[in-house]
């Protein structure tokens, strides 16, 4: 219990905290994971709705929503897939890449100041029992 207790209150601080770094630049968590997903595609930041939803772990429906948010705030663009004439791909647009780079410097900062008790050695260990108990899930 004294476990579990203490992942759940360490997951609701590291959320608070990355909810007002995003805050602060007018988004949230959903926002910023679907930007950042698309980003890492490298050029031309697209992908397909099905593969963002397995990426970010959550249903289709919610992917929808979450796009349709970012597509009406110019941040993404859905086009036609090339490979398969009903699919849609994703796109990340310049806005939504220049708000991405705007907000991943205070992210990674926020980053390092939740982790900063912890050394080198412990947040490697650390993220090697947290991989563990993902595994296991």
């Amino acid at each position: 219990m004294a476990v579990i207790g203490r992942l759940g209150r360490a997951s609701a601080i590291v959320d608070a905290r990355l909810a007002t770094t995003f805050a602060s630049h007018g988004i949230d968590a959903a926002t910023f994971d679907v930007l950042a997903t698309l980003a890492r595609q490298g050029a031309p930041y697209r992908i397909s709705p099905a593969a963002l939803a397995a990426s970010s772990m959550i249903t289709s429906s919610a992917v929808a929503q979450r796009l349709n948010r970012l597509e009406g705030a110019g941040l993404i663009t859905r086009q036609p897939s090339s490979d398969d004439g009903r699919g849609k791909l994703v796109q990340l647009t310049d806005a939504g890449h220049a708000l991405l780079n705007r907000v991943l410097p205070d992210h990674l900062a926020a980053e390092e100041r939740i982790l900063s008790p912890l050394s080198a050695a412990e947040r490697k260990k650390l993220a090697e029992l947290l991989t563990l108990l993902s595994l296991s899930g």
